[in-house]
């Protein structure tokens, strides 16, 4: 394998513990995103003489280098395989993907669902792109028919519930909040609704009774993954038990679901951790805007601070470098136990079985709650609103108004060059003129506004400074994937390469794991035919079997 010297721009601060470098195989090249105006040329190999040779052979591939956390690009001559991990100087190589590599592993989950049924939602899209190994993001979507005698509306109503789950310490705590936390909700729903319309002559509860039930199916849930776990090993004083009974409970999970009624038009956004819902609307200007429907949650946002520290008074650690006790970043969040037993508790589990270490400063448990906070939103489908959902990988590298304009563009672009008869879900943007080389958008807030919101740290990291949004692009059908594509390099096609190629657990070190749903509002759109149909050209899924299931 031969080197090269190559150009790279340096990232200003280090990521997960170590610098990011972006690189260039031409010393020609032109960084996108620099923070420095310098350029250097890579170290030779330890024990070299002379200089590097800039002549490489005609046909070669892509190489990425990973040595002490950086990152570096190089070249392999094409009739020479890659055989080992590490060159002779203990750096680990790996060939780069192909840009048509990339690709394919950005669409490799990608889902598009064309919505036949209810009123308002013409299609959803979801994509996940996973860093650890396994992902420890998951989802769920799931639309429930509900009779005219439990909705209180004339002709009953089609609830239809997304959720974004992000893991953290594992992936068990999302897994069990894509199998059950829907089904909570809906329990507790259909409960409040059905004694309200008993009540009062098929009206609807009222709104703080409906926040309500969706709490209590947070709070039960949570309940189960966390206390309900220890009573039953207890009972079963089974190792092997225990470790399948615990695991939901010591990882841990943020939540983000979203609740649509088709007939009132409301959505309601409970969030319990710091993913984000942002609602994307065309304005008087014809310009979208950006809206956050939640406030990430973690011990460095100001109201989850105040209240930390008003519910454990005295405890000066209650929250330390914007963790709670120092530790973990949500402050709201389904399993972390740790965080919520007693000393009791895990003494007794520790001695009988097995747990994590508690910190030193557990006082006054639980200091992290599953109780989430809920906003509640009048759709205008009327507008082509839109919704977007996703964990905070994806609000790491792109802000609210990026993603809002960046499927702005996608929209136009659609408008523009998809056939006609598939046309008819995009009824609600026509009008716009607007080509997609742009982003169309009011303002670009990159810093933490009065929400709490939290700027991308890995713009600030990687020196990204585009204020034009230049370094965008549209390829995808899928709109979530079209965000994915540019949260990771857009137009930068060899930021886009690397960032892919770097395999578990290096990809943590630059990437977090990737769930995003984009939720289109609109009038028209598909045939009401009372299904949910598999959108196939912007799906990577082979079965045609619709997934939300009645």
């Amino acid at each position: 394998m031969r080197f090269r010297r190559v150009s790279l721009a340096v990232g200003a601060v280090a990521v997960g513990g170590a610098a990011l470098y972006q690189y260039r195989q031409s010393s020609s090249s032109t960084p996108a995103h620099s923070a420095s105006s310098t350029n250097y040329a890579s170290p030779p190999a330890p024990g070299a003489t002379g200089p590097v040779s800039e002549e490489v052979a005609d046909a070669v591939r892509r190489a990425l280098i990973v040595e002490q956390g950086a990152l570096y690009t190089s070249v392999i001559p094409d009739n020479q395989p890659l055989h080992k991990e590490t060159d002779d100087y203990g750096r680990k190589v790996l060939e780069m993907l192909t840009a048509e590599q990339a690709t394919q592993k950005l669409r490799t989950n990608q889902e598009s669902y064309l919505v036949g049924r209810g009123s308002g939602v013409v299609r959803y899209d979801v994509v996940q792109i996973p860093s650890n190994d396994p992902i420890e993001d998951d989802h769920a979507e799931k639309i429930i028919h509900v009779p005219e005698s439990v909705s209180g509306q004339s002709e009953g109503s089609d609830w239809m519930f997304w959720g974004v789950f992000d893991g953290h310490a594992g992936w068990t705590t999302s897994a069990k909040l894509r199998q059950t936390l829907i089904s909570y909700v809906a329990r507790e729903l259909n409960t409040t609704y059905t004694a309200a319309t008993a009540n009062s002559s098929l009206k609807p509860p009222p709104p703080d009774a409906v926040d309500a039930a969706i709490k209590k199916g947070f709070t039960l849930l949570d309940y189960e993954i966390t206390h309900e776990s220890v009573k039953k090993v207890q009972t079963a004083k089974s190792r092997s038990l225990a470790a399948e009974l615990l695991a939901p409970a010591l990882s841990g999970s943020c939540a983000l679901l979203s609740f649509y009624d088709s007939r009132t038009k409301e959505l309601r956004v409970a969030c319990t951790g710091d993913s984000r819902a942002v609602l994307g609307r065309r304005g008087a200007s014809g310009k979208w805007t950006a809206t956050a429907l939640s406030v990430d949650q973690t011990g460095g946002t100001d109201s989850e601070n105040a209240r930390l520290r008003k519910e454990h008074p005295n405890e000066p650690y209650v929250t330390h470098n914007g963790r709670i006790l120092g530790g973990l970043e949500p402050s709201r969040a389904f399993g972390d136990a740790v965080y919520k037993w007693s000393k009791e508790t895990q003494d007794l589990l520790r001695k009988n079985f097995f747990t994590r270490s508690y910190s030193k400063y557990l006082k006054t448990p639980p200091y992290v709650t599953a109780e989430p906070v809920i906003t509640t939103t009048k759709v205008q489908p009327e507008k082509g609103d839109f919704v977007v959902m996703a964990t905070d990988g994806l609000w790491e590298m792109l802000t609210n108004e990026e993603v809002v304009g960046l499927v702005g563009m996608w929209l136009d672009q659609q408008a523009h060059t998809a056939p006609q008869q598939n046309q008819s879900w995009l009824k609600s943007w026509f009008g716009s003129n607007k080509t997609a080389s742009a982003l169309n958008v009011e303002g670009a807030a990159r810093g933490e506004d009065a929400t709490g919101q939290r700027a991308p740290i890995r713009q600030q990291q990687w020196g990204v400074n585009d204020p034009e949004f230049q370094r965008f692009v549209v390829e995808d059908k899928n709109a979530a994937t079209h965000l994915a594509r540019n949260a990771l390099g857009g137009k930068d096609t060899d930021t886009l390469s690397a960032l892919l190629t770097l395999p578990s657990p290096y990809s943590r070190r630059y990437r977090d794991d990737l769930t995003i749903e984009v939720i289109f509002f609109g009038e028209g759109g598909p045939e009401r035919t009372g299904r949910v149909e598999l959108n196939k050209e912007a799906s990577a899924l082979a079965s045609e079997a619709v997934k939300p299931k009645l």
